[in-house]
């Protein structure tokens, strides 16, 4: 295993940790701010759009594309890997660098599997972070953890396909600056197991388009919004299928892998601010005659959290290093590890973070207690710890044979 970073991926690094301390950090509370002034948990700050200035102006744009196209120069998952876990430090980070969820494994499976004209109708778009978009899978009547389950119907009519079904946790869909989504539904419900769902392309003002709510996270409506949507006969030319019909279940697989990943690099960069937030606390704060950094318990909630993130980190580049090695289907296995590790590492890490900073930390005049909510909810999106340890242990029966 080789772990060493491109010349490029070093530069980038040392710029975006100049641009995060320079900018992103001393920005969070303005944004808050005017999310509060605007009067709309799901506007778009204009320190937003000032920040996505400043990160285009140093080169740090569309990072997360390991692909060359005609708008980006791609790279490396390894390469990302260090880059996304520095955004991860703060919830504003990845969305300065137009690298945040769900539009990174839209415009991946957009760059993948569009046509032309849809590539220039949604791909470059979103590339510039003109427009936002939304990723419609998750039913609240079935366990969307088996993705087979999905009831939302996709029907041919005529030149058009006719959509009708209710989708929920549909993160970005109540952005005011969405405008597509990316809908998984069935075209044949009694084709084989994996050939029933396709995707397809919904613009989010077409007609029975309805965003019924906000869904809450631990009582957050997060800037990103994750709605319960319905589509009650919605039409759309047959040319927004992505792919072909009957390909969503592989295409929600290619997505999902690099998104999975993704939010991995990041929960490492949200456990790093965490340990040292709690660090400059404990060593800040006195109480029994002495700094709580010389309290026993609290120098074992540091070296636990310090050894836990660097465990996961191994585990992270491992599984990036694999993906560009031998492909995202040949690290399956990895990639479903890395899921479940770094989000459960995180919450740990945040959770000791939280406990020294008392009731600060439960509070708003910390980054913790919304970095806890995030992290808590990775352990169910892009499908939840179980099914990801049941892909682990059937990879691992799989090498005894039947």
């Amino acid at each position: 295993m080789d772990f060493e970073l491109s010349e490029r991926a070093k530069g980038l690094q040392e710029e975006l940790l100049a641009f995060m301390d320079e900018h992103v950090y001393p920005a969070e509370a303005v944004y808050e701010e005017q999310l509060r002034e605007a009067g709309d948990p799901h506007a778009f700050p204009p320190v937003m759009a000032e920040l996505q200035k400043e990160a285009r102006s140093r080169g740090l744009w569309n990072l997360f594309l390991p692909h060359e196209t005609e708008w980006t120069e791609g790279l490396s998952n390894l390469d990302y890997a260090p880059l996304a876990e520095i955004t991860g430090r703060s919830s504003i980070g990845p969305e300065a660098l137009n690298c945040s969820a769900p539009d990174t494994g839209n415009m991946e499976i957009l760059n993948m599997f569009g046509t032309e004209e849809q590539k220039q109708q949604w791909l470059a778009p979103l590339l510039e972070a003109e427009i936002r978009s939304c990723f419609l899978m998750t039913e609240p009547d079935v366990a969307s953890s088996d993705a087979r389950n999905v009831a939302c119907r996709i029907e041919a009519d005529g030149d058009d396909y006719v959509i009708n079904g209710t989708k929920w946790w549909s993160t970005g869909a109540g952005n005011p600056r969405c405008k597509v989504a990316i809908v998984m539904g069935k075209t044949d419900p009694d084709g084989p197991p994996y050939s029933q769902q396709s995707m397809i392309l919904v613009p989010m003002d077409a007609p029975g388009v309805t965003i019924v709510r906000d869904l809450l996270v631990f009582g957050y409506n997060e800037p990103e919004s994750h709605c319960e949507v319905i589509l009650k006969d919605v039409r759309v030319p047959k040319s927004s299928i992505l792919h072909e019909v009957g390909g969503g279940f592989a295409i929600a697989q290619a997505r999902l892998g690099p998104g999975r990943i993704h939010h991995c690099m990041r929960s490492i960069g949200a456990a790093e601010r965490a340990l040292e937030l709690m660090c400059k606390r404990l060593k800040e704060r006195v109480a029994f005659g002495r700094p709580l950094a010389e309290q026993g318990v609290t120098r074992e909630w540091i070296a636990d959290s310090r050894i836990e993130i660097d465990q996961a980190r191994l585990l992270c580049l491992r599984a990036a290093w694999l993906m560009d090695t031998v492909g995202n289907q040949a690290a399956r296995g990895e990639i479903a590890a890395i899921k479940v590790v770094g989000p459960t590492m995180s919450t740990r890490v945040i959770d000791r973070a939280i406990q020294a900073h008392g009731g600060g930390g439960v509070g708003q005049d910390f980054p913790l207690a919304l970095a806890y909510a995030q992290q808590r909810t990775l352990r169910l999106a892009d499908g939840p710890d179980e099914v990801h340890r049941r892909t682990i242990a059937k990879f691992e029966l799989g090498k005894y044979g039947d």
